[in-house]
């Protein structure tokens, strides 16, 4: 059986040794709610180093949200380029301060539901801007965290949101605010999708992957 506080505890110290992912980054580097949200829009299905220029290209430009309210669609996307789907966030983006002006009073709400109101914003966002902006409990479940917590056999679930819903009823709530981020350093440096580095895994004894495919490793044809 995973020891999944000796798992947390382990990848809690190599995240101290590795490149923090970019959300982390951004919420050491100026605590915005409003940077988090729209750098978590920008990063999905995009890598980190195109996520971060991509940020700083952007805030170079605003302050705020009437900042990005007057830019154009096009001047969205020439500053968000080449992030993943960056038409379909940039238009995205130019929807977000109405919706943030009408229903929150400009303001980046804290809440799962309300999140989930916001243009560009699913699950695993709303999570995760909850946990990194605002400190408060949430699960956020992306690609790696699925897939690790399944290569792991800490749980045994199909989907991300099924991994979420797995989480939220096993995890001890005291592992919830880092978890997401310890996984995703993890997933990014060492359990890649494909070829996971296990001669090096910190948490090899901890995985019951050795000698066995999960069904996440079965649907990727591993």
């Amino acid at each position: 059986m995973t020891d999944i506080k000796k798992v947390y505890q382990i990848l809690g110290e190599e995240f101290q040794k590795s490149q923090a992912p970019v959300i982390d980054l951004i919420k050491a580097q100026s605590n915005d709610p409003l940077q988090i949200l729209i750098g978590t829009i920008l990063s999905a299905r995009t890598k980190d180093k195109t996520t971060s220029g991509a940020i700083k290209r952007l805030f170079n430009r605003i302050n705020d949200i009437n900042d990005l309210q007057s830019l154009s669609i096009e001047e969205i996307e020439d500053l968000i380029y080449p992030v993943g789907f960056y038409h379909n966030k940039a238009k995205s983006l130019k929807k977000l301060p109405g919706v943030l002006i009408s229903k929150f009073d400009g303001k980046v709400p804290e809440t799962i539901d309300e999140l989930l109101q916001l243009p560009g914003v699913g699950r695993k966002t709303a999570n995760l801007v909850r946990t990194i902006a605002f400190e408060k409990d949430g699960i956020c479940v992306d690609v790696h965290v699925h897939r690790i917590s399944n290569r792991l056999g800490y749980i045994k679930t199909s989907t991300p949101f099924e991994s979420e819903m797995a989480l939220r009823d096993k995890l001890p709530k005291e592992l919830w605010s880092m978890y997401n981020s310890y996984l995703v350093s993890f997933g990014q440096n060492s359990c890649t999708p494909r070829n996971p580095h296990c001669d090096l895994c910190p948490i090899y004894k901890e995985c019951e992957r050795v000698g066995v495919k999960t069904k996440y490793e079965k649907e990727l044809g591993r």
